[in-house]
């Protein structure tokens, strides 16, 4: 079965992180530049917390602070759920959907690895799906 660990190896393993103090502002400019939807608040090599967009939305528009002055620390979820790579994706797709999550880290043994997405897991499992109907088709058609 598929698991979390090739997703990884698709899309690769690079994560954007940002320091506790950082404000929420510095945030937003980070997954603007990276194009991202979230960013995993790390203080050395320790994960924190994650910052959303929806944390944005919810917790700094509504609440009426200021994006320039308030520290990404204070708005950031620190219970965090996460995947390991041997993890399957079938697995991944339970928790983010049981959960309402978009995005999940990635741990192996403590330490940060990846960060998937719920577009990372749906796209995986289209194309797990898509290989099976092609493979199938061929046994039927007798075009091994």
């Amino acid at each position: 079965m598929n698991c979390v660990r090739d997703i990884l190896k698709e899309k690769g393993t690079d994560v954007c992180t940002i320091n506790p103090t950082a404000t929420v502002f510095q945030g937003l400019q980070l997954m603007a530049e990276k194009d991202v939807g979230a960013v995993l608040i790390v203080d050395n090599t320790k994960l924190l917390g994650i910052f959303t967009e929806r944390d944005y939305a919810r917790k700094v528009i509504l609440q009426g602070k200021s994006s320039l002055t308030t520290p990404i620390k204070e708005l950031m979820v620190s219970d965090i759920l996460y995947v390991s790579p041997t993890d399957k994706i079938d697995d991944c797709m339970a928790i983010m959907s049981d959960k309402h999550l978009r995005h999940l880290p990635v741990m192996d043994k403590g330490e940060l690895i990846g960060l998937v997405s719920m577009r990372d897991v749906v796209d995986h499992l289209i194309q797990h799906k898509n290989f099976k109907i092609k493979e199938l088709e061929k046994y039927i058609t007798g075009s091994y």
